[in-house]
């Protein structure tokens, strides 16, 4: 998919999950996680090349204006809405699917500082509250919930919802 077929399926999602916009360019211009995503697609691009420098730079800008940090590493789905946006971190070896929705505050975040696999993976169609926070190489399976402020430290099955400190199974399919 090239920069223009992501950008309108960007705000085309954006729309959908967000009834407060007006317009398409409202979209594009006002809203911070479409603008950190698309700023991240950019850098996700130069980092795959190995121009290291210059996805940095562009990450850094992007969470300079948008208060949302995409390290250029992480592997980002289609379809991805980050509404509101404010305090998201997202690691460099994150991996999300497709239909993610997640809320401002939440870090996809590492436990360790080796150079391996250290972040989360995220499934399909996965919603994150505000403020949660995944940490290391754990795997979200699913059409899962997480909900605010949860800590989620263990893999989440399929078609599950958890909640809590640290984060507890409460409903499964």
């Amino acid at each position: 998919m090239n920069y223009e077929e992501y950008k309108n399926e960007l705000i085309d999602i954006a729309i959908k999950k967000d009834p407060s916009l007006k317009s398409r360019d409202e979209a594009l211009k006002y809203t911070s996680g479409v603008r950190a995503l698309l700023s991240h697609y950019i850098a996700h691009e130069y980092y795959l090349k190995g121009e290291f420098m210059k996805a940095s730079e562009i990450s850094f800008r992007a969470k300079i204006e948008t208060g949302i940090e995409i390290h250029p590493g992480a592997t980002i789905g289609r379809r991805c809405f980050i509404d509101h946006g404010i305090g998201v971190v997202i690691g460099e070896t994150s991996v999300i699917g497709d239909d993610v929705m997640m809320y401002h505050g939440v870090t996809l975040g590492g436990l360790v500082n080796k150079k391996i696999k250290r972040h989360p993976t995220v499934g399909n169609n996965v919603l994150i509250g505000a403020g949660a926070v995944l940490l290391g190489n754990i795997n979200i399976g699913n059409n899962v919930k997480i909900g605010a402020n949860a800590v989620v430290l263990k893999d989440v099955p399929d078609d599950s919802t958890a909640v809590g400190i640290p984060a507890r199974i409460i409903k499964h399919k």
